[in-house]
C-alpha cells in the first residue's frame, strides 16, 4: 500500500526571515541618535526600580540572565540615574578611646568634613609641638618654676640643716652609704674630729682607750637619732613629692590653657556628636602628657625619623572620604575577596617580631565606601572567595558591620582590635546566573531573607517596530564609542538579521548585546579593510562567517570523517531499520549540527527496547525519558489487545560521548517501525523532533543548526535534488537558515519538509502509508502499521511458544 504524502515543505519566505532595508527609518546609522536607554529588559528594568526604590531591611538584589544581556550595563546606568538626587552619606572615622585603647571608637562627620577634622587635629599637634617648648623656655615659665625649685630646695636645707646641726652636738656625722645599687643615710661617730665606726671604737674600749660609758651613750645616741633621721628623710621624700606637684601644677597652670584654647577652637568648628567626648578626653590626656612635648625639634634638625609617632593616639583615621561625592555612592567591585570587600587590620612587626596594631592601620573596603549608596558584585566571585559569604550576609541581616582582623578567619596569632560597629545601609546588587540563584534559594535560608528582589534578564525581546529602531540606535552607539564605519541600509538589516539568527524565532530579537557589539566591530573591520567607507550587508556575512570560521575546527574535522568514511552517513538509497538522525555540538561559544546514523534491530525476546545508549552509561536524563515515551506510543498502538513482546535495540552508530536531549525520539520511532515493518526508510532524508507518548511530534531546539549540518554533508556528497530536512511544523517560526541554505531550496536541490506526527514522518520516509484503524482495531492491509502489528503478533505467538516449550522442558 503506497503512499505519496502531501506537500509538506516549509514555504520559501519562511525558512529565513528577512529585514527589508527600506523598510528602515535611516538611510544610515550615522543619522539615527545614539541609544542611551535599556533595550527590551522591561521586566527586569520594573524589578530593579522597585528593588532600588524599597529601603526595608532585606529588598537587596539579585540578577539573573544570560552573560552580554546587559545585567551590569542596566544595574550601572539605573544607579547612575538614581543617585543624582541622593545626599552623599557622612564620613566615617576612627579615633582612639582612651579608655579601652583596643576599642578605637567611632566618629560620623558631614561629608568633606571628615578631611577638615583629621587637618584640625594634626595642626593641633603642631601648634603644641611649637608653642608648648616655646613656653618651657620662655623666663615667664622658667622664672616660676625655678622659684618653687629653690623653695622647696630651701626647705630641704633647713630641715636637713638643723638635723646635721643637733647630729653634731651629740658627736655624729651623717654620711651616705652604698648598699648595691642604692644609697643609704647613716650616722657615724664624731671621735677627735674623726668619722669612726663603731667596730672600731668597740675595738678601743677593749683596749681601754677609750671609755665604755661613753661607748654606751653613742650607742644609745645613734638609736635615738637613727630613728629621727628615719622621719627626717621621709619629710624629704613628702617634699620632693610636693616639689613635683606644685611644678605639674605650674605646668597646668601655664600650658593647660595653650591646650584648652586649641582644643575648644577645634570643637567649635565640629560641634557634631562624638566629637566633643573624644576631644575632652584628647584634651585630659594631653595635659597629663607634656612630656611628650618637651625636647621637640624641627623635623629638619633630626637624622633620622623616630620608630614610631609619639602623638599617635591623639591623631584620626579617616576610614572613608565622601567629600568629593556629590550624590550616593555607587560601587562596582570587580574583585569582591575578602580584604577588598570588608577592609582589613594592617600590622607592623617590631624589634621582637611582635605584630602590632592601631586604630590608624584600619582599613575600609568596598562595602563601608558603599555605606549610604549601592554596591554591585559577581555572585559568583563573591562565593567562591573564604569568608565573603558568611560575612555578606551577617552584615545585610544585622544591619551592622563588624570589622575583623583577616588573619583571624585562619587562626593566625596577630595583634586584635575590636572597634566599634558601624550601622550600616548598603543596598546590595548581586549578578548571577538562573543555577545560583535557585541553589541559594532552595540552600540558605538567609538568603530569601536577604535578596527578596529578583531582576531576570531575558535573552530575547519582541521583534517590534521600536525594537527595530532601539537596534539601529545601539549599532549607532557602538559605532560612536569604539569610532567605527557608518552602517548603511543593509548592513542594519545584517545585524538586525543576526539579532534574530541567534534569538531562535522570527518574531525575536536578540538581547545579547555583547554578541551583537562584537558583530557590529568586526563587521566595521572588514569594511575598513576591503577600502570602503560604509559597512553593508556583505561585510556583516563576512563578519558572522568568519568568526565561526575561527572556532569551528572540531566541526570541519568531524566533517572530514563523513567525507572520507570514516563515521558512516548515507544520503542517497533506503535500509531498513537505519535512519539519519540530527544532533548539536554545543562548543560553548557556537554549536553545530551534523547528522548521526541511528539504527534498530529486533528479535524475539521480552526485555522491551533497549537504550544502548543508557546501558553503556552514555546517555542523559532526558534522552533515556525520550526512549521510554518512545515505548509507552508504541504499546499504545500495537498492545492493546496483545502483550508487547519483544527485544530491540536502538543505538547512536559511532557516538564516542554522552547523548542528551529527546530530539531524537522520533526518529528513534522511525528506525524501530522500519525494522518491525520490514520497509527501508530513505537515507537521502535526515529527521528531527521529539515525540510524545500519542504519536505527536513536539518542538525541539538548534533547528538551523541541525539542518545546515545535514546541508554540508549532503553538498559535500553531492546534492541530488531529493535530499532534506524532516522538522516538527512549530519550529517554521524558529528557522533563520543561512543563506546557501536558502539558495538551494530555491533551487530545488534542497527540501524542508514539517511533520506533525509519526504517521506523516513514516509515510515520508518509506513511502507507504501509515494505515488506519478499524473500529475493530485492524490497521489498513498493506500499511506501515499493519506489518508492524504483524511482526509484532508473530514475536509475541514465538515468544509464548518458546517460553512454554523451555517450561514443559525443564518439568
Amino acid at each position: 500500500m503506497s503512499s505519496t504524502p502531501h506537500d509538506s515543505r516549509v514555504p520559501l519566505e519562511k525558512l529565513r526571515w528577512r529585514c527589508d532595508p527600506d523598510g528602515l527609518p535611516y538611510d544610515s546609522s550615522a543619522l539615527c541618535p545614539v541609544c542611551e536607554d535599556i533595550i527590551g529588559q522591561d521586566r527586569a528594568l520594573k524589578a530593579l526600580l522597585t528593588g532600588l526604590d524599597i529601603k526595608s531591611l532585606g529588598y537587596n538584589i539579585f540578577i539573573t540572565g544570560m552573560a552580554g544581556t546587559g545585567r551590569t550595563t542596566t544595574i550601572k546606568q539605573l544607579l547612575e540615574r538614581l543617585e543624582k538626587g541622593d545626599r552623599p552619606p557622612d564620613d566615617i572615622l576612627y579615633v582612639n578611646n582612651f579608655k579601652h585603647p583596643d576599642e578605637p571608637a567611632l566618629l560620623f562627620l558631614p561629608p568633606g568634613a571628615g578631611k577638615l577634622f583629621v587637618a584640625a587635629m594634626d595642626d593641633l599637634l603642631e601648634v603644641l609641638k611649637t608653642n608648648i617648648p616655646a613656653l618651657l623656655k620662655s623666663g615667664y615659665y622658667t622664672d616660676k618654676r625655678d622659684a618653687i625649685v629653690e623653695e622647696q630646695q630651701a626647705h630641704q636645707k633647713s630641715i636637713l640643716q638643723g638635723f646635721e646641726e643637733e647630729t653634731a652636738k651629740q658627736g655624729f656625722s651623717v654620711i651616705q652609704v652604698q648598699m648595691g645599687l642604692f644609697v643609704k643615710p647613716d650616722l657615724i661617730p664624731v671621735i677627735d674630729d674623726q668619722p669612726t665606726p663603731f667596730p672600731k671604737i668597740e675595738a678601743l674600749v677593749k683596749e681601754k682607750k677609750f671609755p665604755a660609758e661613753r661607748f654606751e651613750a653613742l650607742k644609745s645616741s645613734y638609736e635615738t637619732l637613727s630613728q629621727k633621721m628615719e622621719g627626717i628623710f621621709e619629710r624629704l621624700r613628702e617634699i620632693e613629692e610636693e616639689t613635683r606637684v606644685r611644678l605639674k601644677n605650674w605646668d597646668d597652670e601655664s600650658i593647660a590653657p595653650i591646650i584648652k584654647t586649641a582644643v575648644s577652637e577645634i570643637a567649635g568648628r565640629f560641634p557634631h556628636p562624638g566629637v566633643a567626648e573624644f576631644l575632652a578626653e584628647a584634651e585630659c590626656s594631653l595635659a597629663d602628657n607634656i612630656d611628650l612635648f618637651k625636647n621637640q625639634k624641627k623635623d629638619e634638625d633630626k637624622k633620622e625619623a623616630p620608630p614610631a609617632d609619639p602623638l599617635l593616639e591623639y591623631r584620626v583615621n579617616l576610614l572613608v572620604d565622601n567629600g568629593d561625592l556629590k550624590h550616593s555612592p555607587v560601587i562596582m567591585e570587580t574583585n569582591p575577596n575578602y580584604l577588598n570587600l570588608f577592609g582589613s587590620m594592617e600590622s607592623t612587626m617590631n624589634r621582637f617580631g611582635v605584630l602590632q596594631t592601631d586604630f590608624t592601620k584600619i582599613k575600609a573596603g568596598s562595602f563601608l565606601k558603599a555605606n549610604g549608596g549601592y554596591l554591585v558584585v559577581n555572585a559568583l566571585d563573591a562565593l567562591v572567595e573564604q569568608g565573603v559569604w558568611a560575612t555578606l550576609k551577617r552584615t545585610l541581616r544585622n544591619q551592622v558591620f563588624e570589622l575583623q582582623n583577616y588573619a583571624g578567619l585562619f587562626l593566625f596569632s596577630s595583634a586584635r582590635l575590636k572597634p566599634q560597629p558601624i550601622k550600616i545601609n548598603v543596598k546590595l546588587v548581586m549578578i548571577g546566573d538562573e543555577e545560583i540563584y535557585n541553589l541559594l534559594y532552595a540552600m540558605d535560608e538567609d538568603f530569601r531573607k536577604v535578596f527578596k528582589i529578583k531582576a531576570e534578564f531575558d535573552s530575547e525581546m519582541a521583534k517590534t517596530d521600536d525594537a527595530v529602531k532601539d537596534y539601529i540606535r545601539f549599532i549607532r552607539k557602538i559605532a560612536e564609542e569604539d569610532a567605527l564605519l557608518p552602517f548603511d541600509r543593509t548592513g542594519m538589516a545584517g545585524i538586525i538579521e543576526y539579532g534574530t539568527r541567534i534569538a531562535g524565532q522570527h518574531k525575536k530579537l536578540s538581547t545579547r548585546f555583547n554578541v551583537i557589539a562584537d558583530v557590529i566591530r568586526e563587521s566595521s573591520f572588514w569594511a575598513a579593510k576591503a577600502g570602503e567607507t560604509v559597512v553593508a550587508r556583505r561585510h556583516v556575512d563576512q563578519a558572522v562567517e568568519e568568526r565561526f570560521e575561527r572556532v569551528s575546527l572540531i566541526e570541519d574535522k568531524i566533517q572530514e570523517m563523513i567525507e572520507d568514511g570514516s563515521i558512516l552517513i548515507d544520503t542517497d538509497g533506503a535500509v531498513v531499520g537505519q535512519v539519519n538522525g540530527l544532533a548539536v555540538y554545543n562548543m560553548g561559544q557556537f554549536s553545530f549540527g551534523k547528522p548521526a546514523r541511528i539504527t534498530a534491530r529486533i528479535s524475539v525476546g521480552r526485555a522491551g527496547i533497549i537504550n544502548i545508549e543508557r546501558e553503556a552509561d552514555m546517555s542523559g536524563s532526558t534522552h533515556n525519558k525520550g526512549v521510554l515515551i518512545l515505548g509507552g506510543f508504541l504499546r499504545g498502538l500495537f498492545a492493546r489487545r496483545k502483550p508487547f513482546a519483544l527485544s530491540a535495540s536502538i543505538a547512536f552508530e559511532q557516538s564516542y560521548s554522552g547523548i542528551d536531549g529527546d530530539s531524537a525520539s522520533s526518529t528513534e520511532a522511525y528506525a524501530l517501525l522500519s525494522a518491525l515493518a520490514g520497509l527501508p526508510l530513505r537515507q537521502d532524508l535526515a529527521v528531527t523532533g521529539s515525540v510524545n507518548q500519542k504519536g505527536e511530534i513536539q518542538p525541539i531546539g538548534g533547528v538551523n543548526e541541525k539542518i545546515e549540518g545535514f546541508f554540508d554533508v549532503c553538498r559535500a556528497k553531492g546534492l541530488t535534488g531529493a535530499q532534506g530536512v524532516l522538522i516538527p511544523h512549530q519550529n517554521v517560526q524558529n528557522l533563520m537558515l543561512r543563506p546557501d541554505v536558502v539558495q538551494a531550496a530555491t533551487e530545488g536541490r534542497f527540501h524542508i519538509f514539517t511533520v506533525h506526527t509519526v504517521d506523516e514522518g513514516i509515510e515520508h520516509l518509506t513511502g507507504v502509508a501509515a494505515g488506519r484503524t478499524s473500529e475493530e482495531g485492524i490497521f489498513e492491509p498493506d500499511s506501515v502499521y499493519a506489518r508492524v502489528d504483524k511482526a509484532l503478533t508473530e514475536l509475541a505467538r514465538a515468544s509464548k511458544e518458546y517460553f512454554e516449550d523451555k517450561a514443559e522442558k525443564k518439568d
